[in-house]
């Protein structure tokens, strides 16, 4: 019985650990929504690690394509841009976490102006940057049928 409360506590204890880990990744994941949503262009750019890659998966007509967006084009599209008309909704699916990597699957929800636009599911990998968590490269999908 002592054995078994001990493995109860260091399994309970390993899971209080790991919970504010998950914790600061979604915050990061979190800052780059509310950033859009905002048309928050600093706190975007502040939301990605200096080198960051974003890119979209694209399929037209049966043919996909990647297309690579720049950090500074993606904010420089929120300049100006009244709030609330961007909302993209994810679920936090995945989140992993070693070290200083960090990986997170959500799928999401897009709505333009209050109207549904797309959904897809979004690709983070992010890197602890001096304690930071920051978002290095992000890929996504995009459809605008088949979202439950």
């Amino acid at each position: 019985m002592k054995y078994f409360c001990l493995l109860i506590c260091l399994v309970f204890c390993n899971c209080l650990k790991a919970q504010p880990a998950d914790d600061s990744v979604r915050s990061a994941v979190n800052q780059l929504f509310t950033a859009m949503k905002n048309a928050d262009s600093a706190l975007l750019v502040s939301s990605f690690a200096d080198s960051a890659i974003l890119q979209t998966i694209v399929d037209k007509n049966g043919k996909v394509q990647v297309k690579t967006v720049a950090v500074a084009d993606f904010a420089r599209q929120l300049v100006g841009m009244e709030k609330n008309i961007l909302d993209e909704r994810i679920q936090f699916d995945v989140i992993r976490i070693d070290g200083a990597l960090a990986i997170v699957w959500a799928p999401y929800q897009f709505y333009y102006k209050g109207k549904f636009s797309h959904c897809g599911a979004d690709s983070f990998q992010l890197v602890r940057i001096n304690g930071k968590w920051k978002i290095q490269y992000l890929i996504d999908t995009r459809r605008g049928q088949g979202c439950e």
